[in-house]
């Protein structure tokens, strides 16, 4: 069973989120099943990672990836989480061929390895491991229209029973959570600034107004505060660009960590509503429409 998949982003927040799952853990958790119930088994996924970037698009093409550890300072726990996923080899022939149809460069690695925001979601979403991975580094000093364009270039994937899933953060100021040299409680409450930033992304999606979503950090409440470097969010744009400028953008879950950390989800795409069919709503962690 294969209709057209949405994409998707998935805000990671802090590496934590791994032994702390809270709300978007529990959300993840059904997130796989969901996909699964509304659509099949994805039979592959293009990951796109705010932790793997490089100065052009790079496919890591490895027949197996492991868990790579791009963190430090937190529970020594972490680094004893493995998620050994098969890679996609094949995959990246048929990506590549996408992107240079679209006139976009791009590279392929025989190199692997999935960073926390590829891991700590999948272990969530899918802990068998046993889909098959395939990263791609994306550009951070490209715009979002350009991520944009990027996701447009890989739309025949969802086609394909490939799920294209994209992971960062939709607030991510690092110094707010270590304010005095301390992190703040995990559900310390949410900052306005950070509130205020997340309706805006929700209520200019759902009115698909591309062009201020693509100037948000001119446009937006609270942009550069929320996003000193935008990295995070950038992957958000690559998901969006999948599914296509017809259909808003859908908001599966919505949330935050240490009071700053936004934890909301989106998927894209026409068929994106399947997903909030798929399985019941439960308060404040699944079927937040916007």
């Amino acid at each position: 069973m294969h209709t057209r998949l949405p994409s998707i982003f998935v805000s990671h927040g802090s590496p934590m989120m791994a032994l702390e799952p809270g709300a978007a853990g529990a959300f993840l958790k059904e997130l796989g099943p969901r996909i699964a119930a509304a659509f099949g088994r994805p039979r592959a996924i293009l990951a796109v990672s705010a932790h793997t970037a490089a100065r052009v698009p790079v496919l890591l093409a490895a027949p197996r990836h492991e868990a790579v550890y791009d963190f430090s300072g937190f529970d020594p726990q972490l680094y004893t989480l493995r998620y050994d996923a098969p890679g996609a080899p094949a995959l990246a022939a048929r990506v590549a061929g996408l992107l240079g149809d679209a006139g976009l460069p791009v590279h392929v690695s025989p190199t692997g390895g999935l960073d926390h925001g590829h891991w700590t979601p999948l272990r969530y979403m899918l802990p068998e491991a046993d889909i098959p991975v395939l990263p791609l580094a994306f550009v951070p000093t490209q715009t979002p229209a350009q991520q944009f364009a990027l996701g447009q270039a890989l739309a025949a994937l969802g086609d394909e029973g490939v799920l294209v899933l994209a992971s960062g953060s939709i607030t991510h100021n690092l110094r707010r959570v270590f304010a005095n040299g301390q992190r703040r409680p995990v559900d310390a409450p949410e900052a306005p600034e950070s509130r205020a930033f997340r309706d805006w992304i929700a209520a200019r999606g759902a009115a698909r107004d591309w062009e201020a979503l693509f100037a948000y950090r001119e446009r937006a409440p609270h942009a550069v505060d929320m996003h000193p470097s935008d990295e995070h969010l950038l992957p958000w744009y690559v998901a969006a660009g999948t599914g296509g400028r017809e259909a808003a953008p859908l908001r599966l879950h919505q949330g935050v960590t240490y009071g700053c950390l936004g934890m909301d989800a989106y998927a894209f795409g026409p068929e994106a509503g399947q997903l909030l069919a798929a399985a019941p709503a439960t308060p404040n962690s699944t079927g937040v429409r916007t």
